[in-house]
């Protein structure tokens, strides 16, 4: 008797058991964040059609060259005796940048001179005063940078949209904000095999010397422009199935509807639309299944 009143005992405590749980875990509960939200409305962010100046560029990257440089060596072998001149020093050419003394036992010479190549500013002095030097020894670098120079490799792709004289913008790192004008003047004859590239080289005015040899630069061809031209972001164009359109929002703003367009000129960011759209109307940015006829909801 006593056997059948515990097994019954346990059976009870094992269905109040179940009973709380299933309470516990089908309990609405309060202040849920989808209380209140139809799950079957997409929230739509509205765009507005603009007219927009497209440009379609090629950005490279390369190094600041200056326009001239020569690296100055000593004619004869001896000790460094002085550096006339030191670095951001304005030289001319033919001017004594340092002396040399000859290392000869028993004999004395007048200290020979390291003359300057070019006219410019002295870039970098590489030694001390008593240094050994031979003839192979770079004593300073000498610079030009009222002129700068970029080199850098364009895929082969783009060779029929590149012509000598071709403006573009120079930007570097070191000067944020701060834009150059470049010119394209150089153009390889030859695409390099391994790269399937062809090097080419930008020219820049460099009157302030801001642009300093050896900066690394980004450089902005424009290959293709459009100007006022009627265009939307490229995100929010759908294409499926060679069709391509957009979905606008129904007169009372309920609902999405799909609007057939004529894509022209594009760029990174945007697309020119020809055909289905004008400056000033609304369609909607990318939503992940977005159907013609879905509910929406445009906020406020």
């Amino acid at each position: 008797m006593k056997k059948k009143i515990s097994k019954r005992i346990k059976i009870t405590i094992v269905v109040l058991m179940v009973a709380m749980a299933a309470f516990v875990f089908l309990k609405p509960k309060a202040g849920s964040p989808l209380d209140g939200v139809a799950l079957d409305v997409f929230a739509v962010v509205p765009e507005t059609v603009q007219k927009r100046d497209l440009r379609h560029q090629l950005s490279m990257s390369g190094s600041v060259k200056a326009w001239e440089e020569a690296t100055l060596y000593p004619r004869v072998e001896g000790k460094l005796l002085q550096n006339l001149l030191r670095e951001g020093d304005a030289v001319k050419k033919n001017q004594t940048v340092s002396l040399i003394e000859r290392d000869e036992v028993g004999a004395v010479y007048e200290p020979v001179v390291v003359p300057s190549t070019l006219t410019g500013v002295i870039g970098r002095v590489y030694l001390d005063p008593g240094a050994n030097v031979t003839i192979s020894t770079p004593v300073a670098l000498v610079v030009n940078q009222k002129r700068v120079r970029v080199a850098v490799d364009i895929p082969e792709r783009y060779i029929g949209e590149i012509y000598k004289g071709q403006p573009a913008t120079l930007r570097v790192d070191a000067l944020p904000g701060k834009e150059f004008e470049a010119h394209l003047q150089i153009i390889s004859p030859v695409v390099d095999a391994n790269s399937r590239a062809v090097a080419v080289e930008f020219w820049a005015d460099n009157p302030k010397d801001l642009l300093k040899s050896g900066m690394f630069a980004k450089v902005d061809i424009t290959l293709a422009e459009k100007k006022n031209a009627v265009s939307i972001a490229k995100k929010s164009l759908y294409n499926q199935d060679g069709e391509t359109y957009v979905f606008v929002p129904s007169a009372d703003g309920k609902t999405a509807q799909k609007k057939a367009v004529t894509v022209g000129f594009e760029n990174t960011n945007y697309l020119e639309i020809t055909e289905g759209l004008k400056e000033g109307d609304v369609i909607l940015e990318f939503a992940y299944g977005l159907q013609d006829g879905s509910k929406i909801d445009l906020g406020k």
